[in-house]
């Protein structure tokens, strides 16, 4: 099995940096075939499951402004050894914003959706260098 949850060592890296900085966390997906059972998303694809996670995700509100900018299929990987079913790109107007979503009771119930919907997946924290146009 793949990363599928947070490194505590690098949430509390994050923790460390500046929480006012808006933030674009890169995620990274590997669907499983068929999501594990007991998470509410049985006899689904991991890819349905996925898409229940983004649902309960927006009904209990743990959204923390958070916005996705890009969302698409990971065609090939051309340089690197990981293959991607999907990539997301999502804004959170601050560094602080994420560190509560993840900290969120609700949010930590909701991400049992995720795991059991992913086979493997990477979330790379961004800044902006380049001022945006």
């Amino acid at each position: 099995m793949g990363n599928i949850e947070v490194d505590d060592q690098a949430l509390e890296q994050m923790r460390q940096a500046d929480p006012d900085e808006p933030v674009v966390m890169l995620n990274l997906l590997k669907f499983r075939e068929r999501a594990l059972t007991g998470f509410g998303v049985d006899g689904m694809s991991g890819q349905e499951a996925f898409r229940r996670y983004g649902e309960l995700n927006n009904a209990a509100n743990v959204r923390y402004d958070s916005e996705p900018v890009w969302l698409g299929p990971a065609h090939r990987t051309i340089i690197g050894t990981e293959e991607w079913d999907l990539a997301i790109l999502v804004r959170y107007p601050s560094r602080q914003h994420f560190i509560d979503k993840v900290s969120d009771p609700k949010y930590q119930e909701i991400s049992k959706v995720r795991a059991a919907a992913l086979a493997d997946s990477s979330l790379i924290e961004l800044t902006q260098l380049l001022p945006a146009q």
